[in-house]
């Protein structure tokens, strides 16, 4: 079968940065699922480890990357209890094994969800990784309650990217919070308000822009940029006793003792957390992505997808991972195969 990876580290317009390649197609054992891949979305983890894993080097077997696809279940290994051949589904994967950036991929079934029946398979594949990551942050890292957070409020900084986009509806729909989400942009700040946020702040200038809005302190922070940029003003802004979430890891060292005074508690999400140890509730992910489907088949929550490139090609991967590099994508790009 075909898949696009690499064998070194290179600056995406070079000409290797991706590499086409014939491997055998995989066979399932255990609970893991063979899927036809029908398209793949790019995410931020992509370029990172594309651009980090093989710095300097030549690996001896090319690496295949992507961690979001929508396909069609094409063999099921004889533990799997969860899905049968011919069923659509979708899923982010596992950063531990090989990506879904070829023509089959085999994937542990417990961290996959039935894909949603009304929408394409485009709109699909642009939502199980930030789904995931917003979901867990909001229900398991903050522990919000689903529907019953009248009056509180929480500030998604980030809020025009991948994540921040469905986090800011999960928030909204979901979890019925009064939402700040942060963008700097015309576009970035109309995306926001399309995805349902009450009100956009300016990110460079935190603090003063969310007083500004009457608010003194807000219950809940979801941190989607960097944090040592941010750090402080979330500190002043998180209300004494509230509770904070982050996704990017720190550079510098970070200054706890102001998050004790205000008995704050600080959280870090990692979408991939249950599949790399495996842990107990691995199987949640196959629950969440099913009650996103339903929430998306009755119309609740909408596709971050913005852009489709088309065709499974070195070219298709570089484009996208161009647009991801550049800092000014909007929502999610999707490869249709």
């Amino acid at each position: 079968m075909k898949a696009i990876g690499f064998m070194t580290s290179l600056n995406i317009d070079e000409k290797d940065s991706f590499i086409e390649i014939e491997i055998d197609k995989p066979k399932p054992h255990g609970r893991n699922i063979l899927v036809k891949v029908e398209a793949v979305s790019v995410n931020p983890v992509d370029f990172k480890v594309r651009a980090n894993s093989a710095k300097n080097t030549v690996l001896e077997r090319p690496k295949i990357i992507g961690w979001d696809a929508v396909g069609v279940v094409d063999e099921v290994g004889d533990e799997v209890v969860l899905f049968k051949k011919g069923d659509k589904v979708f899923y982010a994967g596992d950063i531990t094994k090989p990506g879904s950036d070829s023509e089959f991929h085999i994937i542990d079934e417990r961290i996959v969800g039935m894909s949603p029946k009304s929408i394409s398979s485009e709109k699909a594949a642009a939502m199980p990784l930030t789904t995931l990551t917003a979901w867990e942050a909001l229900f398991e890292r903050l522990k919000l309650n689903i529907g019953e957070n009248d009056n509180k409020s929480i500030l998604i900084i980030g809020g025009a990217g991948g994540v921040g986009s469905i986090a800011i509806q999960l928030a909204k729909k979901i979890a019925n919070l009064e939402v700040i989400a942060t963008a700097s942009r015309k576009e970035t700040i109309d995306w926001c308000i399309e995805m349902g946020a009450d009100v956009v702040v300016n990110h460079y200038n935190l603090v003063e822009s969310v007083r500004n809005l009457a608010y003194k302190n807000v219950d809940y922070i979801l941190n989607l940029a960097d944090i040592d940029f941010h750090w402080e003003a979330i500190c002043e802004l998180i209300k004494p006793q509230g509770q904070i979430c982050g996704i990017v890891e720190n550079t510098k060292e970070l200054n706890m003792d102001v998050l004790k005074l205000k008995s704050a508690s600080y959280a870090w999400e990692l979408m991939f957390t249950k599949s790399m140890f495996e842990t107990e509730d691995m199987v949640e992910q196959h629950h969440i992505l099913n009650s996103i489907s339903t929430l998306m088949d009755e119309g609740k929550i909408i596709s971050t997808h913005k852009n489709t490139i088309n065709g499974f090609s070195v070219e298709s991967f570089k484009e996208a991972h161009s647009l991801l590099e550049s800092g000014k994508s909007i929502g999610k790009t999707v490869i249709l195969f």
